[in-house]
């Protein structure tokens, strides 16, 4: 199968009448669907554009709907347009049918007088720097191993494997873009966000189907853009599974330490 890079995908979006369009190829298939952070990806290049890209996107979040195959189009529609904060909707269609809706938040700096912040790295990040991250063993690559994955590079930093009949269900792994073309955008960076598949499948001893529902994603107050083909370190948590459930936290951690990206997912598992 031949592999179409993240950057080409972007370049090849087109746009027609305020909708943007483009085929994602089968090399980014999540299951029988694109890839999610694909599709969420697809969602935010496409508002940016809408909005003449001049905001930071503070908050988004998706809905995934449908299957996504093929030929998709995007709809942005700019909701409200104020001072300081821009707020835009956005539809994916595939097929015909409504597969993702998205509701995103750009939004500039203000003056503010007050400054605070609990989030703190973990301390398995230190440790995790003392040894050369390409001497990790690879994350993806056993069981349960999407076909997406191709366009991701990720080395385990501790805690639980992918389908490994874990305890816990807690990834810590160093994530990267394979695609050292993607550069810099909230696009590459959302894309990169959801590349580790649920923590909950750690639990699993044998591959089995699963789906996520809704994604919740924040920036920090002050947005870090890091090159999204340098190592991040991803934390990703189930807090709950039950009825064919799970609810996670994820945290995108920078190596000097800074929270770069923070969200939540409700998951479907047929499990």
């Amino acid at each position: 199968m031949s592999v179409t890079r993240f950057s080409q995908i972007l370049a090849s979006l087109t746009q027609d009448a305020g909708s943007y369009g483009v085929v994602v190829p089968d090399d980014w298939l999540q299951g029988r669907t694109t890839y999610g952070g694909l599709s969420a990806a697809l969602c935010v290049a496409a508002a940016e554009e809408a909005i003449g890209g001049e905001m930071p996107l503070r908050s988004a979040q998706f809905c995934f709907i449908g299957p996504t195959v093929g030929a998709v189009h995007v709809h942005p529609t700019i909701l409200r347009c104020g001072k300081t904060t821009t707020i835009v909707a956005v539809d994916l269609h595939a097929n015909g049918a409504l597969a993702v809706r998205g509701m995103l938040v750009f939004g500039a700096s203000r003056p503010s007088a007050f400054e605070y912040a609990s989030l703190s790295p973990p301390s398995a990040l230190t440790l995790a720097l003392e040894a050369p991250i390409e001497t990790c063993e690879p994350f993806f690559g056993g069981p349960g191993t999407p076909a997406f994955a191709r366009h991701f590079e990720a080395r385990q930093a501790g805690r639980a494997a992918l389908v490994s009949g874990a305890v816990s269900a807690d990834f810590l792994v160093w994530v990267r873009h394979a695609d050292h073309d993607g550069g810099s955008s909230f696009a590459a960076l959302i894309a990169l966000g959801d590349a580790l598949p649920p923590p909950a499948t750690a639990l699993f001893s044998e591959p089995a189907p699963i789906s996520t529902i809704t994604w919740s994603v924040d920036f920090p107050v002050q947005p870090i853009l890091p090159h999204t083909t340098g190592w991040l370190l991803m934390e990703s948590r189930a807090e709950t599974i039950a009825a064919g459930y799970s609810t996670q936290a994820m945290t995108l951690w920078s190596p000097a330490g800074e929270a770069v990206m923070i969200s939540r997912q409700n998951v479907a598992i047929f499990a």
